[in-house]
């Protein structure tokens, strides 16, 4: 079967408010949509997420640099069409937006080689349906919300409302004792019933800043304990990421930004991560993720993947190595991706797990209205 024609979309989604992490306030993201159409008509979707500017430039990437090479081939040669991308790739770069791109169309075809199926991409990947555990994921700092501390324990009762244990919020936007203070109120909400993660978004510019800020965390976290410290220092920092996992008891997660197995395996090789956060719309789509995941899984290291949890559950489902899903409720408004789909086909969850779709492919369908309203001009 060949790819017969190749859509590209950059759309720019709003938040539902001004939200701030340790390092950006954001009011919107982009997305870049990738459909793939084969011989008989059928299409696959791939996504990527662009941040706050990049739609635009990822969707050229898609469209000048990648698109030719999949245009006319076979749509089963997922692997061999990955290959020769990446090899395009080389001039341009292997990180960014180019990256993101390649992640995208091969989300696109994997997709559509699982609806030809008739599959779910868990079941056609080797995995099944069965329900995963996932932990509420937020957190954001969102002026507006009161005392920063209140804010917190309202959202960590909000999360058990909706049947979560586990949680994750964010640190490194606040002076380090107010940060505390609001890991003391979290660990304080969850009441001994789940487990807190803190994501940091690399906020600290040192290893020494980095060990200050935990040891805090720790100590307001009391014999409850900090299940995760993630992107502590900057991505690139991957001797800093060792260096701190040497030092701490708490385990060290990254990798939400790295691209590809080749820079995996040097966070891995280092000890730079106890915990690897690899987002298959970044690194690589979901051939390059799961050959991530099985590296990772060679030293012993588990997945917890970043985003995209639409995404990320199917391939969760097929890999040995799954600690959990990370998962946005749509009542926070922070994973605005699912305003662009179908309300039917947003993931569905229970009792602290997200429910794996059974329909083929990815399971999802776009709202064409919002996509529309939402979509970037050329």
């Amino acid at each position: 079967m060949k790819i017969s024609t190749i859509r590209t979309r950059a759309v720019s989604v709003p938040v539902s408010r001004a939200t701030r992490m340790s390092n950006r306030v954001l009011a919107d993201r982009h997305y870049v949509l990738v459909e793939v159409t084969d011989s008989d008509g059928r299409t696959g979707l791939g996504y990527t997420y662009a941040g706050t500017a990049g739609g635009p430039l990822t969707r050229g990437c898609v469209d000048e640099l990648l698109a030719p090479g999949y245009l006319g081939a076979d749509a089963d040669d997922i692997v061999g069409l990955w290959s020769r991308a990446y090899q395009e790739t080389l001039l341009a770069g292997r990180r960014g937006a180019v990256l993101r791109a390649l992640s995208a169309l091969d989300i696109a075809v994997w997709d559509l080689k699982a609806q030809r199926a008739r599959q779910p991409l868990a079941v056609l990947l080797g995995g099944s349906t069965e329900p995963l555990p996932a932990y509420a994921s937020g957190g954001y700092y969102r002026d507006g919300d009161g005392d920063w501390a209140d804010a917190v324990t309202a959202e960590i009762a909000f999360n058990r409302g909706q049947g979560f244990t586990d949680h994750k919020i964010k640190v490194g936007g606040l002076s380090v004792a107010e940060d505390a203070r609001r890991v003391a109120a979290a660990v304080e909400a969850i009441d001994g019933t789940g487990r807190l993660a803190l994501d940091a978004n690399n906020a600290y510019r040192s290893v020494a800043e980095a060990r200050a800020a935990i040891a805090a965390f720790e100590r307001a976290a009391g014999d409850a304990g900090v299940w995760w410290f993630e992107e502590p220092l900057a991505p690139d920092a991957i001797a800093g990421h060792a260096e701190l996992a040497r030092h701490t008891a708490t385990p060290v997660a990254t990798g939400e930004i790295h691209q590809t197995r080749w820079e995996f395996r040097g966070l891995l090789e280092a000890g730079a991560a106890a915990i690897v956060q690899a987002d298959a719309g970044v690194a690589g789509g979901v051939t390059e993720w799961l050959r991530i995941a099985h590296t990772a899984d060679s030293f012993g290291v588990p997945m917890a993947p970043h985003w995209h949890h639409n995404l990320h559950t199917h391939l969760c489902a097929a890999i040995a190595n799954t600690l959990v899903v990370e998962y946005f409720a749509a009542e926070k408004g922070i994973y605005n991706f699912e305003t662009l789909l179908t309300e039917d086909t947003r993931l569905r969850y229970a009792d602290g797990h997200v429910l794996v779709p059974d329909r083929p492919g990815l399971g999802i369908d776009l709202d064409e209205a919002a996509v529309t309203r939402h979509e970037l001009p050329r």
